[in-house]
This record gives structure tokens, C-alpha cells and sequence, in this order.
């Protein structure tokens, strides 16, 4: 029996099955759980989709799959899950529905299983007199023959390259199948024995939290990507449109970069400034960045929804005009955050800020213009190796919470730049790399028994005296007090070994000092 209207009419979230050569070549969705068939599935990549980034090992890997299960005699062979999005908002041009599904997980498998299908079709059209060649040359210019695409692809350089590619080989490994026999049973068993679960739902936000939790080897998201789908979630006061800007947006940020944000930055820095030690962000205490939902009304959430609301009211009138006041950043890092829309625009405004730090160039109005130390720490030899990186992550850290703490975001005055530049990296720079120089090699446990103050010279915590703070000038005060030198006894590190006191002068042909340790004999903090 079949069913040609919304498969969402209760706006609950939907499960079906569909045979691949149903949903790719009939337009249908085998059955859902009442055992009806969905009919005119118009399937759709929406904008916000990552590229198709399945190289030819994924498709191979894919197809051997499926050959394994044949050889097995496996009656079904389910490939994976399908979360589509119903937009029953398009119409055809008779003003009859003709639903449109939005594909939110899954569309490497799809795009690969439609190539697949298509190689099958090309082979059987082309193998008498075409050779391989005109072939594949017709092909490549033509990634709309998936049948399923109405929307091009070939303005991305992942889709452009592996959609014709993973053809080709898909193609040829189809060929190499000489009995014809076999290779039309391989075909039949494709499209009525390969399987796809199904979930359905006509709520954008419900769509993104069902993401699978597994890709195409089955690994598991990583912590950022679990709390996309719940913010996701907690937007259920934005239109399809909002939300699908917003996913985009989260997308086109370097998704290696903001899993780093999190892991690495944001989740360390709320456990630091706690006094707590900080290991790894992880599905048991991502509740960290859940933040405050919608209905929270206790009156440090009353609070703290009111400062956002607050900030969203003033960016969105004219007051920034009148009074200069303009782009309000209404976060800080040791407060709880907003869930919803506010968390992805938490994520920006922290990944921006961090990256403008890391260059050594531009962030929120301020300029590290050249600086000495920063230019001294981007050497390749202090970037390689487990003690180096955890030390410039310790230095990173303490400047991002600095920034965020005392830096306004919009013209920033002479003393603002002066207090940043010139005085508080340095602090910051003795104070994380007096760790560093004290090894030889260097672990997380030494990093945070120091950060913890319980170890070495110049331990203690740097993040929690930046939080506690009530003005940079207090801070700077307290750090100078708290700071000592290191005397010459004391230092670890390899390159100090056997090096001549002038060597710490050294600089390359760019006037860039090549030891860190100049900075501290420079600042009167080595000693003997």
C-alpha cells in the first residue's frame, strides 16, 4: 500500500526501511512501520552538507562490503542510516505536492551507492563497441547522471574530483567482473537486497540530534559534534532558515580546529580556573557546554539569559550607532553559556578569537604586531614534540583568558595594547615556559602538578588568578610578585645544555631571536 502524503503528519519522528533500488531508482521508500511504501521521494543535498569527500578506498571498501555479504548468502545486508528532513513546502508547478527530503546524515553512503548503481547502467549501455575512454570522459563532465542530484556539485573541489573518480574505479572494478551472469546478480542484489534504516522527521532540530553516531568505519563523533546536535536541538524557536545559516556557518569552520577549541582550550580552561586538573573532553562530561536551557528560571539563569537577550537587543538596534558601543560579546569563559543559537555563536566568537592569537596577527581590534616572544614560539623547533606543544598550549590558554577577560572588543586604547602586549605575555611566557625549561621532557602530569602548584618553580595557577581579578593592572601586580627567577641549576631543558651565553642572543636573518630562554635572561629571570 502506498503513501503519497506527509510521512510526519504527527510531527513525531518516523522510521522506515527502503531497498536501495527503491529509493534510487523507483523514488520510493520501501516501508515504514506500518508496512506502507513512501512514494515520489524527491531526495536533496541541502546547502549546509559537508562536500563529498569519499575517496576511491571508501567506495571500494563500500562494494567489497556488499560482495562479502552476497558471498555469504546474508538475505538482507543493512549498509547504514538515512536522517532526512521533510520539507513539505515545495510544489510542483501544478500545485500538486512533491515533497522534498533533505539529506542530513548519510549522503556519502548515498552519493556512493548512486555512483555504484550508475556504473552498472553505463556498463551494460556502453560495453559493445565504446571504449573505456569516451566512457569515463562523458561521465566526468556529467555529475548530474546521479539520478537523485538536481542541484550541482562540481563548484567544490572534494565533489568535482571524487564524484567522477570514485565512478571511474567503481566502474572498472565492475568490469573486471567478466562473467555477466555474476555481475547481474551483483546488481539485483544491490537494489533489492541492500537496505537503509530510515528516520524521518519535518523538525530540522529533531533531524540534526539523530546524526549518526558512527561514520563511515564507524568511529565516534567527537565531543563537538555530540554537542551540535543538542544545541541543535534547544533551537526550537528558529525557522528552518536560521537554522540551516547556522549549521552552515558551523560547517565552513575547520572542524579539526574546533574540535581542538573544545578539547584542548575551552574544556581545560573551565576545569583550570576551577582549581581542577583538566584530561579530556569526553561524552561523560560534555555537560560542560550544555549550558542553560529555554526554561531554566533559576535567578543565576535569569541572569545570565538576561546579559545575552540584553547584548542580542543592542547589536540588532541603533544604540551601537549613538553610542559607539558596538558587536557585544555577551560571554565570558568561567560563566555558564546559553544552549541554543547561543552556543554556535559561542563557538564563533572563540574559535575567532583564538585563531587571530595562534597567527600572531588581528583579534576583536587588538594587534600582537611582531611580537619578539610569539615570533621566537612559532620557530619550527618549538612547534615538534609532546613538551613543546603542551607548553604553548598552557601559554595560548592563559593569553585567550586574558583577551577574554579584559579586553574590549571594539578600540581598544594605547594602555589596553600596552597592558596585553608588552606586559602580560610576558608574564605569561615566564610563566609557562619556567615550566618547560625545567624539563628535559616534559608529560601532562608535570603540567598539571604545575598549574595545580605543586611542583616546581614559578608553579601555580595562572587561570585562576586571571578569573579572580578585578582589572589588569591587579593581575599584573600579583603575577609580578608571584613570578621568580630560575636559577641556571634549575633549567632542564635540552637546549640549554652547553650553551654559551651569547648563543641566547642569537637571531636569524628575519631579526628573530632563535632561543626562548633570551627572554628570560633579557627579563633578569635566570639566575648564577
Amino acid at each position: 500500500m502506498a503513501q503519497e502524503n506527509n510521512p510526519n503528519e504527527d510531527n513525531k519522528l518516523k522510521l522506515a526501511i527502503t531497498k536501495i533500488g527503491d529509493l534510487l531508482i523507483a523514488n520510493k521508500i520501501s516501508r515504514n512501520a506500518e508496512g506502507n511504501s513512501i512514494e515520489n521521494i524527491n531526495l536533496v543535498i541541502p546547502p549546509y552538507q559537508r562536500p563529498y569527500k569519499w575517496t576511491a578506498r571508501n567506495a571500494i571498501r563500500l562494494l567489497d562490503d556488499i560482495i562479502e555479504a552476497k558471498n555469504e548468502n546474508k538475505e538482507t545486508y543493512r549498509i547504514g542510516t538515512l536522517i532526512l528532513h521533510y520539507d513539505e513546502k515545495s510544489k510542483d508547478e501544478n500545485d500538486k505536492k512533491k515533497p522534498e527530503y533533505n539529506i542530513v546524515d548519510g549522503q556519502q553512503r548515498i552519493i556512493t551507492l548512486s555512483l555504484l548503481l550508475e556504473a552498472f547502467k553505463d556498463d551494460k549501455d556502453d560495453k559493445d563497441e565504446k571504449d573505456e575512454k569516451d566512457n569515463i570522459e562523458k561521465n566526468e563532465d556529467n555529475p548530474k547522471k546521479i539520478s537523485f542530484l538536481e542541484q550541482s556539485l562540481t563548484d567544490n573541489p572534494y565533489n568535482s574530483r571524487n564524484i567522477p573518480n570514485n565512478f571511474r574505479v567503481l566502474q572498472r572494478r565492475i568490469r573486471n567482473i567478466t562473467d555477466d551472469r555474476e555481475r547481474q546478480e551483483l546488481y539485483k542484489y544491490i537494489k533489492n537486497n541492500c537496505e537503509l534504516i530510515v528516520v524521518i522527521t519535518d523538525d530540522i532540530s529533531e533531524a540534526f540530534q539523530f546524526f549518526d553516531s558512527q561514520n563511515s568505519r564507524g568511529k565516534k563523533l567527537y565531543p563537538h559534534d555530540l554537542l551540535k546536535a543538542y544545541h541543535l536541538r534547544e533551537m526550537n524557536d528558529l525557522d528552518v532558515t536560521q537554522t540551516e545559516k547556522t549549521v552552515k556557518e558551523w560547517e565552513d569552520l575547520d572542524q579539526k580546529q574546533l574540535s581542538r577549541l573544545f578539547s584542548d582550550y575551552l574544556y581545560r580552561l573551565k576545569e583550570w580556573i576551577k582549581g581542577n586538573r583538566a584530561w579530556e573532553l569526553n561524552e561523560q562530561n560534555i555537560h560542560k557546554f550544555k549550558g542553560i536551557t529555554s526554561d531554566g528560571n533559576y535567578p543565576y539563569a535569569q541572569f545570565f539569559k538576561g546579559a545575552y537577550a540584553y547584548a542580542q537587543m543592542i547589536n540588532n538596534s541603533a544604540m551601537p550607532f549613538v553610542s559607539g558601543m558596538q558587536n557585544l560579546k555577551p560571554f565570558q569563559l568561567d560563566a555558564p553559556l546559553i544552549a541554543g543559537k547561543a552556543f554556535f555563536d559561542y563557538a564563533q566568537h572563540y574559535f575567532e578569537i583564538l585563531k587571530d592569537i595562534q597567527s600572531n596577527n588581528k583579534y576583536e581590534g587588538y594587534f600582537i604586531s611582531d611580537n619578539e616572544i610569539v615570533k621566537t614560539l612559532d620557530l619550527e623547533k618549538y612547534k615538534n614534540g609532546v613538551g613543546n606543544g603542551i607548553t604553548r598550549l598552557l601559554f595560548d590558554t592563559a593569553v585567550l583568558l586574558y583577551v577574554d577577560r579584559f579586553c574590549p572588543t571594539e578600540r581598544p586604547s594605547k594602555i589596553d595594547i600596552e597592558m596585553l602586549e608588552n606586559r602580560f605575555v610576558v608574564h605569561a611566557f615566564i610563566w609557562a615556559y619556567s615550566l618547560r625549561a625545567q624539563y628535559q621532557n616534559l608529560g601532562w602530569q608535570s603540567a598539571q602538578n604545575y598549574i595545580m602548584g605543586n611542583d616546581k618553580i614559578n608553579s601555580f595557577n595562572i587561570y585562576k588568578m586571571i578569573a579572580d581579578a578585578d582589572s589588569p593592572a591587579s593581575l599584573l601586580s600579583s603575577l609580578s610578585d608571584k613570578l621568580s627567577p630560575l636559577p641556571k641549576s634549575a633549567i632542564r631543558v635540552k637546549e640549554y645544555e652547553n650553551m654559551k651565553e651569547d648563543l641566547l642572543n642569537e637571531k636569524d636573518e628575519n631579526d628573530i631571536y632563535q632561543y626562548y630562554l633570551h627572554y628570560f635572561k633579557e627579563h633578569n629571570f635566570i639566575q648564577g
